[in-house]
């Protein structure tokens, strides 16, 4: 086991205290064992060694660590196998003084002490001496790390030593800066919107603090945040989406700054609303309400927002559109009502400026928009077919009825809730133009639609082949009966003769019978052949409707009777 004697340990008085400056608080710390190669000692403290001669030469007897020499050991030794005359300590540490600059080295001592940086002497005071004696040396440090040797010798009597150093920090003879701080990094919350700084701690012993410097990117100018002596720093940048670059710059008590450090940046989240739109304008129009707005920067989108005015409720503000111009057509409003709208500017991020001024409407009455996307198919048997969508801007709540015109000539109208006709009253393999028109109760008729046009089928319009055809000559009359047909668009009956020539038919239009709306079941036609005949021909009857439409002009079956003429008398 090793036995650690006390040390007896004295400070000096106010006046010598005075005079050195004092690096490092601390204690003496405990004896290290008897190999000094195992003592280690953390800079800035001091590794001291005893020695039991004043040559510095052997193994020393004591090795330990101090933190500050101010020792006052009387008349006896300073530690246990060493004598009370002729010893000597010798205290060495290796630090690093930053950007080093301008020194006072002060030493006090009974007997002789020898100061050296990095194997220079810089304080001699080597002398057997019967009171202690003190000198102070102005010394300028480079950068980096660098070694203090103190040598300190009793050769009889008293025995007391005090060495310090510190930086002369007058700003008249101080003009080295400091180093730039190292180590810095910057970690940005999103959530929280702040940016948190570290560095490492400048080693000056001159060091006042820290300046911390923002600056947007876009610029060279750069903004002090705050001076601090902690190696950290909480910011909270606008969020604005811009990135900001940091620097920290370090400043010693002389007023020294530091250039900056390596810029780190952050690019904040963007919780800056865009301004506020202005010039809202509602403007009625048969259409609906445009309303429109002056452009805003930055922003990508807007919200456009409406509220019904006019019933004397308190009815709620409600977003009604989101669009990327500076305009917006709202077909969805009704006349004879009115209408309050604000706009709404959003940026890329989804930041939202406030509610615009207000700009308020009433709208008037209007004709109805033209029915649209009308169709036009020929339809076998029954004529040509239309269809179309009601007009959908604006709100045609006061929709009366739809008007279809052919040919540009009114034919008929059905009721607004009716989007299809069929036309019956076209001729067949005619072609025809149509249009559609809205009408609202208020009897203002919208402009026509888009016009369609489409050729009517080439059969199956035409009336039914007559029934009950009978025929037989009188002479040189020719009498033919038939039953009445049934289709109520009867106009008349075409008769037609027909020859056998060269093995076909051929007919030529003898005469028109014309239909009668009495309940007459049978239908008479007599006419005397003038021309010799004694030829056996066909006399057939046709059904014509009001349209034209008929069973021979569009091929399809007819009735007809076959009978033998007289021949001529001559």
């Amino acid at each position: 086991m090793t036995t650690v004697t006390p040390v007896r340990r004295h400070h000096f008085g106010p006046t010598l205290a005075a005079t050195l400056a004092v690096t490092t608080a601390g204690t003496l710390l405990a004896a290290a064992p008897a190999a000094e190669a195992a003592v280690s000692c953390a800079s800035p403290v001091h590794k001291r060694q005893f020695f039991a001669n004043t040559t510095f030469s052997g193994t020393p007897k004591k090795t330990d660590c101090d933190s500050k020499i101010a020792e006052n050991w009387g008349t006896g030794a300073p530690a246990s196998g060493l004598p009370s005359n002729n010893f000597g300590v010798r205290w060495s540490v290796t630090r690093d003084f930053g950007s080093g600059g301008p020194f006072a080295f002060s030493a006090a001592a009974q007997d002789g002490i020898r100061v050296y940086l990095d194997g220079t002497r810089k304080v001699d005071l080597w002398k057997n001496v019967s009171s202690t004696v003190k000198k102070t040396v102005n010394v300028t440090i480079p950068s980096g790390k660098h070694t203090l040797r103190i040598d300190y010798v009793n050769w009889t009597g008293t025995a007391n030593v005090a060495f310090g150093y510190a930086p002369r920090t007058s700003a008249t003879v101080d003009k080295v800066k400091p180093l730039a701080p190292t180590g810095i990094s910057v970690a940005y919350d999103k959530t929280t919107g702040k940016a948190k700084l570290t560095w490492s701690k400048n080693k000056e012993m001159d060091l006042a603090g820290y300046r911390v410097y923002r600056r947007l990117q876009s610029t060279d100018a750069w903004k002090r945040l705050t001076t601090t002596t902690a190696a950290s720093y909480t910011d909270t940048p606008p969020a604005t989406g811009d990135t900001y670059h940091y620097e920290v710059r370090a400043h010693d008590k002389a007023g020294n700054e530091s250039i900056g450090s390596t810029d780190r940046s952050v690019t904040t989240a963007d919780r800056t609303p865009p301004p506020v739109p202005s010039g809202v304008t509602a403007t009625d129009g048969q259409a609906g309400v445009t309303v429109t707005w002056n452009a805003v920067p930055g922003a990508a989108e807007y919200l456009v927002h409406r509220r019904r005015d006019d019933d004397g409720g308190d009815n709620p503000v409600v977003q009604v559109a989101r669009v990327t111009t500076t305009f917006w057509l709202d077909t969805a409003v009704e006349e004879r009502r009115a209408y309050t709208y604000w706009v709404t500017a959003v940026d890329s991020v989804g930041n939202k400026s406030a509610k615009s001024a207000y700009d308020r409407i009433e709208r008037g009455d209007y004709a109805p928009s033209a029915p649209t996307g009308l169709t036009a198919t020929a339809a076998a048997g029954s004529g040509i077919t239309l269809t179309w969508k009601a007009p959908t801007t604006p709100v045609a709540r006061d929709l009366g009825h739809f008007r279809i015109y052919r040919n540009g000539r009114f034919i008929d109208e059905v009721r607004a809730t009716q989007t299809s006709y069929s036309d019956t009253g076209v001729r067949q393999s005619t072609s025809y133009t149509y249009t559609v028109t809205a009408v609202d109760t208020q009897a203002q008729e919208s402009v026509a639609s888009a016009p369609v046009t489409c050729t009517a089928p080439g059969t199956g319009l035409a009336p039914g082949a007559v029934t009950g055809l009978r025929g037989a000559m009188n002479g040189t009359d020719i009498e033919l009966a038939w039953d009445r047909n049934p289709e109520e668009d009867v106009d008349h009956y075409d008769v037609y003769r027909g020859e056998l020539v060269d093995g076909d038919w051929r007919y030529g239009r003898w005469g028109q019978v014309w239909q009668t709306y009495e309940d007459e079941p049978r239908l008479f036609f007599a006419d005397e052949i003038d021309s010799p005949q004694g030829a056996t021909v066909r006399w057939a009857v046709v059904a014509v409707d009001t349209y034209g439409n008929s069973r021979f002009t569009s091929g399809e079956d007819y009735s007809y009777v076959t009978v033998t003429e007289p021949e001529s008398a001559e």
